[in-house]
């Protein structure tokens, strides 16, 4: 029964935490909620970088907290960042105890429990874990490997094509999966492509038919050398920040600065995205083409598919394929996909799911 309780009033501190999704990065997604005498006296959920964590946001609603509980989706940080330590102002309070679902991974700022435990007050931990690490599996992957989630997105014909021979793409989905991929977009911190897919398509990367709280994603293009400057490039407007990462310097990348783009020069694609996430780019969203895609599933970059199927045939061996690269030799080499959800969009079939490397 205890159990059951505890569950109860963490459920609502991960739907305060969703709340947050995409808005706190390069934070962890968190959610609070303070009970006593099963009546919710506060909560709140993380704001945008600069602004309270979300157990000091429940705390301030909440005023008079003596003898109540906090539920938390994550342990309370024991360190100063950007803002006070949460132990700081949850100790004083009059806090008796402590719920909480995920164990805070960063080594900065973990150890949390230890100094509640030390101040006297009662810590219960793992409550619904699974569901708040999922919450926060853009942050964790972070703190393990300095690398972003990257969700590879495509929308593709019944035989894997993204365009047809003369790269010729819109549409291939319909609208409502083209209305899905803009909610996506407002979840991540960046959107890349391809420098084939800026030349061919001239893409805006910005967001549609979804709300964004705080700052518009990063609009991003990689590439071995730049391309040719062309003055109605969308990605020079204002309406979102664009950065590009080559591999090679240039002329045409120097003539890109000059335009006022934000051009880095990287080693390879994976120092692009680990630029992407020491700058607080935790969650990015990977929209081709399909050599890019080739190129960070055979380096194992990408974490996550989203694809996009419509009920069409394209045909063609020189048409544009999600994978379009050198592919794997064996069966065994195969990639699989783990944790498959599949949702119908109007005509369309949206499969999502991880992506698993051959050992």
């Amino acid at each position: 029964m205890m159990t059951d309780k505890h569950k109860h009033w963490m459920q609502l501190a991960l739907a305060e935490a969703i709340k947050g999704l995409g808005n706190t990065h390069p934070n962890p997604t968190v959610g609070a909620v303070i009970v006593r005498d099963g009546q919710v006296l506060g909560k709140g959920f993380t704001q945008p970088v600069g602004g309270n964590h979300a157990e000091v946001e429940a705390l301030q609603v909440a005023g008079d907290v003596a003898g109540a509980t906090l539920y938390v989706t994550l342990e309370p940080c024991a360190s100063q960042g950007r803002t006070p330590a949460c132990t700081s102002a949850i100790i004083p309070s009059g806090i008796q105890t402590v719920v909480y679902a995920s164990s805070d991974p960063n080594p900065q700022m973990a150890g949390g429990a230890q100094v509640l435990k030390d101040a006297g007050i009662e810590v219960i931990a793992g409550v619904c874990k699974e569901d708040a690490d999922m919450l926060n599996r853009p942050f964790f992957h972070y703190i393990q490997h300095k690398m972003p989630w990257v969700i590879a997105k495509a929308a593709i014909s019944l035989d894997g094509k993204m365009a047809t021979r003369t790269l010729h793409s819109q549409w291939i989905s319909g609208a409502e999966s083209r209305k899905h991929a803009h909610g996506v977009r407002a979840l991540c911190d960046a959107i890349v492509v391809g420098v084939g897919t800026l030349i061919h398509d001239n893409p805006s990367l910005t967001v549609r038919d979804a709300v964004i709280i705080g700052q518009p994603p990063l609009r991003v293009m990689m590439g071995k050398h730049a391309p040719k400057p062309f003055a109605d490039c969308k990605l020079l407007s204002d309406e979102a920040p664009s950065r590009f990462y080559i591999i090679h310097d240039n002329d045409d990348a120097l003539a890109w600065r000059e335009l006022g783009m934000d051009v880095v020069l990287v080693e390879n694609y994976e120092a692009a995205f680990q630029h992407l996430a020491a700058d607080g780019c935790l969650q990015v969203l990977l929209e081709g083409g399909g050599k890019l895609h080739a190129a960070c599933l055979e380096h194992c970059i990408s974490n996550e598919l989203l694809l996009y199927q419509a009920p069409l045939l394209i045909g063609g061996v020189d048409a544009m394929s999600f994978w379009h690269g050198t592919g794997v030799e064996t069966m065994q080499d195969a990639l699989h996909i783990a944790n498959i959800q599949r949702q119908i969009l109007g005509d369309d079939m949206l499969i999502r799911g991880d992506i698993v490397y051959p050992a």
